[in-house]
């Protein structure tokens, strides 16, 4: 699509921020005026319209597309849903499976990866053990509580980022990391490749598609943070068909 308006302003309506571009009030896909309780995420969404040139690169505008899915909620999930799918994804956490083919992959492993395991473990104070087989970790209730117990603290928007970002790095340990600020997002994209970066180490890399991957990872995984501190202190719209609060 071309860009078809040539400013991007900020409106307040009824305590929600919205974007209007030239007289257009931006909508979703669904075609829901796209309203935002957070002041510094609605200059956020409207920097990422403004920043468009002659073409509009939808898939460039991460921030936009994670309220349209908030707003919209096309799959009807609940934030009981979000949780028990992100708790879930600890038992295929990447940095919970180690190699048992190469040693010196391993090393690196237990050189990087450990300590953060480390960390969540003394964080949330739960037990966690990886794994260098195919079988997935067994991870216990009383972690998948504790777990639960903690995600749910935060809003259906913050939970929302929470996912993305799991989804983006494959890891629920980087991705709490890079919220507390233990690890900031260069560190865990690089952590969350690092096998990925040891192979291409020893067998070369398509530059250009190697370099493209990372950084698209890393407007993601910024993205899904930023979604998230946007949206701790602020409640969201409700989302459509959505049975929880918050």
């Amino acid at each position: 699509m071309k860009r078809f308006y040539k400013n991007t302003n900020i409106l307040l309506s009824n305590g929600k921020y919205e974007i209007s571009l030239d007289q257009r009030k931006l909508k979703t896909p669904s075609g829901r005026i796209l309203e935002i309780s957070s002041k510094p995420l609605a200059y956020a969404i409207a920097a990422e319209w403004d920043s468009q040139v002659e073409i509009i690169q939808r898939s460039n505008m991460h921030l936009t597309a994670l309220c349209n899915s908030v707003l919209d909620n096309p799959n009807n999930h609940s934030k009981t849903d979000m949780v028990n799918y992100i708790v879930h994804c600890l038992e295929t956490d990447t940095t919970l499976f180690q190699s048992n083919e190469s040693e010196e992959l391993y090393k690196l492993q237990c050189l990087y990866w450990d300590p953060l395991i480390q960390w969540f473990c003394n964080r949330y104070q739960v037990d966690l053990v990886k794994t260098q087989s195919i079988n997935t970790p067994n991870i216990s209730l009383s972690t998948k509580q504790t777990l639960i117990k903690h995600l749910v603290s935060y809003n259906y928007s913050s939970v929302h980022g929470i996912l993305c970002g799991v989804d983006a790095l494959k890891s629920v340990i980087l991705t709490l990391a890079t919220i507390d600020r233990k690890i900031n997002v260069e560190e865990a994209v690089k952590l969350s490749r690092l096998e990925e970066e040891f192979q291409t180490s020893h067998w070369g890399i398509v530059e250009w598609s190697h370099n493209l991957n990372k950084e698209d990872l890393q407007a993601r995984l910024s993205a899904a943070i930023l979604f998230t501190y946007f949206n701790i202190f602020s409640i969201t719209s409700r989302p459509k068909n959505s049975n929880c609060i918050g």
